[in-house]
């Protein structure tokens, strides 16, 4: 599972008298520059051309949005969420240390991904599984038409989907991380429940500080998500019936059974214990 939740170190500033869990999540979860480089390569990959324009859908702090439009001075950034908490988590620590430019060139939308058509994007993106909110296939097909109308001409959806035996069994796993900002922490991935029938599952990660030795108060239940596991050919088939051309999937290439972190396209996969895939809507 730590395949799927490691970690990469945010800009780093002053150290705050407290730690938001936002920034414990933005350490041990998320990996914006490898999102960045697959993004760019699958688009080039599938289109022959460079992209310039992301929507970072259930963007959080806006992380990936935020190293998008540094990675290029052309590049602009639409980053969207329901959420009030983590937009202001990103204004306060995460924009203020992009310069006047890369500012103006990220839109930041408080809003349902259901109903945002616009800017139109080369790269619509959902990531760390956010898609598995939607719990019924209406849901998800209309999730799909509307990106689908906030794409370009050549634009493309990618899903980042967790899947195998790993991700259903009631587990918890701990690793540690830490930074100049965070401090020493332990990360707890803390799968709860998984129903058979309904592909419904409940997750949470716990977060455990440390000074030095010592156990700090654990933050528990830091995240929770209340999910439906999507199978591959269930959002393959969903693409398609919400109007895509083609999907394709890109799979971990590995050597000597272990994982590279280099993905390319293919048509089967070995079946791991766990895996990350990303599943791609071409428009």
């Amino acid at each position: 599972i730590y395949s799927i939740f490691h970690s990469q170190m945010p800009r780093t500033h002053k150290k705050p008298k407290s730690v938001s869990k936002y920034a414990f999540y933005e350490e041990s979860v998320q990996t914006p520059e490898q999102h960045i480089a697959m993004f760019s390569l699958m688009y080039t990959d599938l289109r022959g051309k460079r992209p310039y324009v992301l929507r970072e859908d259930f963007c959080g702090t806006f992380a990936i949005s935020a190293d998008w439009v540094c990675s290029d001075k052309k590049r602009t950034a639409i980053a969207i969420d329901l959420d009030p908490e983590p937009l202001e988590y990103g204004k306060e620590e995460r924009l203020i240390q992009l310069t006047p430019g890369e500012q103006k060139r990220i839109k930041l939308l408080q809003k349902n991904v259901l109903y945002v058509t616009s800017p139109k994007a080369d790269i619509a993106a959902a990531c760390n599984f956010s898609f598995n909110i939607f719990k019924s296939r209406k849901n998800l097909v209309t999730y799909f038409k509307t990106v689908k109308q906030g794409l370009k001409k050549d634009g493309i959806l990618v899903l980042e989907l967790a899947g195998g035996p790993g991700m259903i069994e009631p587990m918890r796993e701990r690793r540690p991380h830490g930074s100049k900002l965070t401090g020493k922490f332990t990360y707890i991935w803390h799968q709860k429940h998984f129903d058979p029938i309904t592909h419904f599952a409940e997750y949470a990660i716990h977060f455990q500080p440390r000074r030095g030795k010592k156990k700090l108060k654990m933050m528990r239940d830091a995240f929770t998500y209340d999910w439906r596991l999507w199978t591959i050919p269930e959002l393959t088939d969903a693409l398609i019936d919400a109007g895509y051309k083609s999907t394709e999937v890109y799979w971990e290439k590995e050597k000597k059974g272990r994982g590279t972190g280099i993905y390319a396209r293919a048509d089967k996969g070995s079946n791991d214990q766990t895996y990350i895939v990303y599943v791609v809507g071409l428009k």
